[in-house]
């Protein structure tokens, strides 16, 4: 069986994700991944056939995306090039996360196309939602990326196709110990804005900085250039986690069970249902990292309990039911009869 698995390259997340879903797909055939997006800080660590442009959103330095240099790197002819050169028709399975030129090329050559993200499930009906519904915000999600089969990723199984998160195995290996710091990764704020405000916290902050290309201490704060390992060694020790309302970054705090505090971007309709989600796991949540919010985080500094959860680790069963229920009889039945080691 041939297999294109499609991701979306704009954060951290979706790719740290792939790198446990990988290692499933190639035990069912011949694999070939496409990335697009271009605002990541992490690498795949496996070939990727196709580095793709598509369509991105840049982030900003005041806590949301930055529309203008988005229009700016938006490039909507090459995007319409690379869709009509993805040759979708070669592959007996195409499974997308978030990735918009295999999912707009299956759409206009009428392949089917099976979407596999946390997106799918926050667009779900049975889903929290803010109490404001972003109409744009949710046509976004719901076409950015479209598919005729969607199963999804959250913080709860609120329907049959909505599982646990993608747990990486680097996550669920650590060996944790408590030390004094909180991780701190914000993104969307610039390093300015973020010692500017928890400078005035008397605690310890390790900050994971997009902006910075070597570590320092500012008085309480130690800033860190993105780096896969140091971010995992800083998670197995920190007492807790203040970052954005993303997927992952909270999913792995909350397998760990770290305290965790998020922050939601602005005009980012994904992001305010995840906080919406996580306020039902009692996850303390801020509208924005700023000076008037100082007693919330000094509150979570002092918070003594944790939210609890159960992420098991579903991956290779996801797998194996995507495949039984969209590929050919004689794929599904090897999928039914597969023994995982």
């Amino acid at each position: 069986m041939k297999i294109l698995y499609a991701i979306q390259g704009t954060g951290n997340g979706h790719i740290s994700r792939a790198r446990d879903i990988i290692p499933v797909l190639i035990q069912y055939g011949e694999l070939d991944v496409l990335l697009s997006g271009t605002q990541a800080d992490v690498d795949l660590e496996y070939p990727v056939r196709y580095q793709l442009h598509g369509l991105s959103f840049v982030f900003g330095k005041r806590g949301g995306v930055d529309v203008l240099k988005t229009i700016k790197c938006m490039k909507f002819f090459r995007l319409l090039n690379e869709i009509w050169k993805l040759n979708v028709h070669q592959y007996d399975l195409i499974i997308n996360d978030f990735e918009p030129v295999s999912a707009w090329a299956c759409l206009f050559k009428a392949k089917k196309c099976v979407g596999l993200s946390h997106q799918s499930a926050v667009i779900h009906p049975f889903s929290p939602k803010p109490e404001k519904l972003d109409w744009i915000g949710f046509l976004i999600l719901k076409y950015y990326a479209p598919s005729a089969n969607a199963y999804g990723f959250h913080f709860k199984t609120y329907a049959d196709k909505i599982h646990h998160p993608v747990i990486r195995k680097e996550v669920r290996d650590l060996k944790l110990k408590e030390e004094n710091h909180y991780i701190v990764y914000l993104p969307a704020y610039s390093d300015e804005r973020i010692i500017k405000v928890l400078s005035k916290i008397d605690a310890e902050f390790q900050v994971f900085s997009k902006y910075s290309n070597k570590r320092k201490t500012i008085g309480n704060l130690e800033i860190i250039p993105i780096n896969n390992k140091l971010y995992l060694d800083s998670l197995s020790s920190c007492k807790g986690v203040i970052c954005g309302a993303g997927f992952e970054g909270p999913s792995e705090a909350l397998f760990l069970q770290k305290k965790l505090l998020v922050i939601p971007m602005k005009g980012q309709y994904e992001q305010q249902c995840n906080a919406a989600a996580l306020k039902t796991l009692n996850v303390k949540v801020i509208n924005s990292l700023h000076i008037k919010h100082l007693d919330i985080l000094i509150a979570f500094i002092n918070q003594q309990n944790v939210p609890v959860v159960d992420f098991p680790n579903e991956t290779k069963g996801i797998i194996q039911k995507i495949i039984k229920e969209n590929v050919a009889s004689d794929y599904s039945i090897a999928a039914d009869s597969f023994s995982f080691s």
